[in-house]
């Protein structure tokens, strides 16, 4: 062997031991001491209390189970009603369709399968929670195509470039048909908020990475804003910045760390039970073709607590 073939070789080799060592479930506490002191420091949560009822906004199907799944069966735990509503059907994974649909280049009619097949985990997860196949809503709107709705195509209608669709294609959407226009998006959320009249409403940030995951944000926060209701609001953060969550994979007895681009946000810690938390993995692994294709970033989201904030964006720094 030539000397650089060694050294690419140890370099291998170390690489492998470094991504081994930042996976495994010690290395969290020993590569983060001061994160895992940060969380377990925060503020807890305020509980749930019986009567109320708790609106969970998800851009997709899975992400009500990655960032809230703890916090809804808290709810309901404590007497709580809970409500989910999916502003899309998550009809634009293309590996996904790939997998569920066999077939090498999925588009059109695929993706809208894709959708409906997603719509069904979802429901699956729900059941896992316990809420009620009543309390969930699907609105049916371009996975991939939030952010245009509400920055370009507030009046004029988008077509998806995955279903390649202008309109609602899902016959059990709350407005089938709809035209695929930001407009319409906020047609339906008011809708929506006006049928679950909710107490407290847990959203995706709009410091989250995902393009879907901060329309998402913009779009409930300008509603709930002009209602005068805007302290409703919690928001979490899934898509948190690179390789986050760590380590990969299932972890329960490990803290969920604040991400990094949520690092200037005031953070809630929502403690779980260890029986809290294997319903949220029961509830994760209900979408079985996401679990196929990221299976171990899914549960690494399975952790002794979740994360909220009230803050809508940080506060800016002050000047010396």
């Amino acid at each position: 062997m030539t000397r650089r073939a060694q050294i690419i070789t140890l370099m291998c080799a170390l690489l492998l031991l470094l991504a081994f060592a930042i996976n495994a479930s010690g290395a969290l506490p020993l590569l983060y001491p001061r994160g895992t002191r940060i969380v377990a420091e925060l503020p807890v949560a305020p509980a749930p209390r019986a009567g109320q009822r708790v609106l969970i906004v998800s851009p997709h199907p899975d992400d009500e189970s990655l960032c809230c799944a703890g916090s809804v069966r808290r709810a309901l735990d404590a007497g709580a009603d809970v409500w989910i509503v999916w502003l899309t059907n998550g009809d634009g994974f293309e590996l996904d369709a790939v997998l569920t649909d066999r077939t090498t280049r999925p588009a059109g009619p695929a993706m809208v399968r894709l959708g409906e097949h997603r719509e069904t985990e979802a429901a699956r997860a729900a059941a896992a929670l316990g809420v009620p196949r009543d309390h969930l809503l699907y609105l049916g709107y371009p996975d991939g195509g939030l952010e245009h709705l509400f920055l370009e195509h507030y009046n004029t209608p988008y077509t998806s470039r995955y279903t390649l669709a202008r309109r609602v294609p899902y016959t059990d959407a709350l407005t089938p048909g709809a035209a695929y226009t930001g407009l319409n998006v906020e047609r339906d959320l008011a809708r929506v908020l006006d049928r679950v009249r909710p107490d407290l409403i847990l959203a995706p940030s709009i410091e989250d990475r995902h393009p879907d995951h901060r329309a998402t944000g913009y779009f409930i926060t300008r509603l709930l804003a002009a209602r005068g209701q805007a302290d409703r609001l919690r928001f979490w953060i899934v898509h948190g910045g690179t390789e986050y969550p760590l380590p990969k994979g299932l972890h329960p007895q490990l803290p969920l760390l604040i991400a990094p681009r949520g690092v200037r946000l005031a953070w809630e810690r929502v403690p779980l039970t260890p029986e809290q938390e294997d319903i949220k993995r029961r509830a994760i692994e209900a979408h079985a073709s996401q679990m196929q294709v990221m299976g171990r970033f899914l549960l690494a989201f399975v952790r002794r607590n979740e994360l909220l904030t009230r803050q809508i964006v940080p506060e800016l720094p002050t000047r010396p």
